[in-house]
């Protein structure tokens, strides 16, 4: 017995990635890199950001580094859905800066056969677990966690620490208002700010 020649191609399967990390870890570079494989490879691709991050770009997804790629900037995590009709691999960045209904709508583009990647720092200025992103990491079929390099003292770097005296959770900025450290090198770091504060 043999199985007959449709013609037809298996149905695609999809997953989802997380790049998740520090500041000045590489997170969006490592996104940006998958992405530019996947077009190369002819693959449909768009990239999301949340609208609020405009940083370096209004649209445009950048990297410290500088590098950039064309992305389309959204105001909430709904709006994947309705603009990733007919896409085949579906990149976000800054997720952390999306609702809670992100990892909802990424396990659906999934579902429906997509690859989607999403990069976003794992924890705030805290050093709790930020936005969507403990979720995501939960339900992803790969995470990839990488690493600055902590600048008081040379280890790998894990954490954000904000030298700015906000304490807003969200503050948009970059090496005025951040630096990467290690876990001792932080927790040094946010003892010092809470006896300030006392």
């Amino acid at each position: 017995m043999f199985l007959e020649h449709t013609g037809s191609r298996a149905p695609r399967r999809g997953w989802i990635e997380v790049i998740c990390g520090s500041m000045f870890s590489g997170k969006t570079e490592e996104l940006i890199r998958r992405l530019r494989r996947a077009e190369f490879a002819k693959q449909r691709v768009e990239i999301f950001k949340p609208g609020v991050d405009t940083r370096y770009d209004e649209t445009n997804v950048v990297s410290h580094e500088g590098t950039t790629i064309r992305s389309t900037p959204v105001p909430n995590s709904s709006n994947l859905l309705l603009l990733a009709s007919d896409i085949e691999v579906v990149g976000v960045d800054e997720a952390q800066f999306f609702d809670e209904g992100l990892p909802q709508v990424c396990a659906q583009l999934a579902g429906q056969g997509v690859r989607v990647i999403v990069a976003g720092l794992d924890m705030d200025f805290l050093g709790r677990p930020f936005g969507p992103m403990p979720q995501l990491m939960a339900i992803a079929e790969y995470v990839t966690k990488v690493h600055a390099i902590c600048v008081r003292c040379g280890a790998l770097a894990s954490f954000s620490h904000r030298t700015s005296a906000s304490e807003s959770l969200v503050v948009l900025g970059e090496k005025e208002s951040y630096e990467p450290l290690c876990r001792s090198c932080f927790e040094a770091a946010r003892a010092t700010v809470e006896t300030a504060v006392r």
